[in-house]
């Protein structure tokens, strides 16, 4: 039952995130890299301190008594949220040139895999052992799923006229998209390594008295803002090269704050993602493959609620019925992935 609770949590979180891009369709006269920005501030600095500041209400201690924890690992979070800070770049660069679907699709299936098996073997874990086995099968389910819909993709794009592909995705360029997919996919895989580096961190919150349900909180944190001051240096560079750092200035008030709310928006939805997944592994046993898997289960949500909103925004129109069963036959297969290591046991 714990389990269910557990996945159903990070389903909620994955879904906000699959849904943070919807709003920033509403952002009007900005930039790519100012509304960029703008949301970044509020998902990851914003919000994942709001949800630092949860654990600190629990555990009675300062926050800087908690980050205290560990040699050093509070900088190595940083460092690898820099790393992931240029996945998550490129990320939006995916969907960009692929649409919401297919760029998340290739992106979160590299980021999977990288993101799971890496700090497998980083904590020594025996990768041939049952356990072990029961993990990479279930990461080669989850790619298998994402491939799918990456074939689904392909027939998609070789069934639409150059017309209709612009229509859907106005920057559509296949190449240079999956290029950058790929990219992101192992660059964002970092996100987890600066996870798994933080739990010196985690255990300080727990042992100062805050809940496991919150004490993954201020580690989110610190990868997130390691990844801010990745976006932030290249926006503003952007900004600068393009001259449209008078974005921030130079529209109405009520647009100004339209933008805003919006930007807000897509960042809190954003941020659930990663407040689900800490949320959701305190009701996974420690040490388990459930706990293991829980990456590849969030990138595999992501995909098939990703996959969900590229459908309502019209994506995979103007594709035959061939593709459309092709896609649901790899969100089947994702679905299936998530629940493989608890059907193992």
């Amino acid at each position: 039952m714990n389990t269910i609770i557990g996945l159903l949590i990070i389903a909620v979180g994955s879904f906000g995130q699959s849904s943070s891009y919807v709003p920033i369709n509403k952002v009007k006269q900005w930039s790519w890299e100012s509304f960029w920005l703008v949301q970044g501030l509020f998902a990851w600095l914003v919000f994942p301190y709001i949800g630092s500041l949860i654990t600190v209400g629990e555990s009675g201690a300062s926050l800087s008594a908690i980050l205290g924890a560990g040699d050093g690992a509070a900088w190595k979070s940083i460092g690898f949220g820099m790393l992931w800070g240029v996945g998550g770049l490129t990320f939006g660069l995916s969907m960009r040139y692929l649409g919401v679907a297919l760029g998340q699709s290739i992106s979160l299936g590299t980021c999977s895999a990288f993101g799971t098996l890496i700090p497998a073997i980083i904590k020594g874990d025996d990768l041939f052992s049952a356990s072990g086995l029961i993990l990479l099968s279930g990461v080669c389910i989850t790619i298998a799923g994402i491939a799918v819909i990456g074939y689904a993709g392909a027939l998609r794009s070789r069934n639409m006229t150059e017309e209709e592909r612009l229509a859907a995705i106005k920057d559509f360029a296949l190449k240079k998209g999956l290029l950058v997919a790929l990219l992101a996919g192992v660059m964002s895989a970092c996100f987890n390594l600066g996870l798994t580096a933080g739990e010196p961190i985690k255990a300080k919150a727990i042992e100062l008295g805050a809940r496991e349900l919150f004490a993954l909180n201020p580690v989110i944190m610190l990868v997130t803002v390691g990844g801010l001051i990745t976006n932030f240096a290249y926006c503003i560079s952007q900004n600068i090269k393009h001259g449209t750092g008078k974005d921030y200035f130079s529209v109405p008030g009520k647009i100004l704050v339209n933008n805003i709310l919006f930007c807000a928006l897509a960042g809190v939805l954003w941020y659930s993602q990663f407040f689900g997944l800490g949320a959701g592994q305190s009701f996974f046993e420690p040490g388990s493959v459930m706990m293991a898997f829980s990456w590849s289960i969030l990138m595999a949500l992501n995909v098939i609620f990703s996959n969900v909103w590229g459908i309502i925004l019209k994506e995979w129109r103007g594709c035959g019925s061939k593709t459309m069963a092709v896609l649901v036959l790899g969100l089947l297969i994702l679905i299936f992935s998530v629940f493989y290591p608890e059907l193992m046991k």
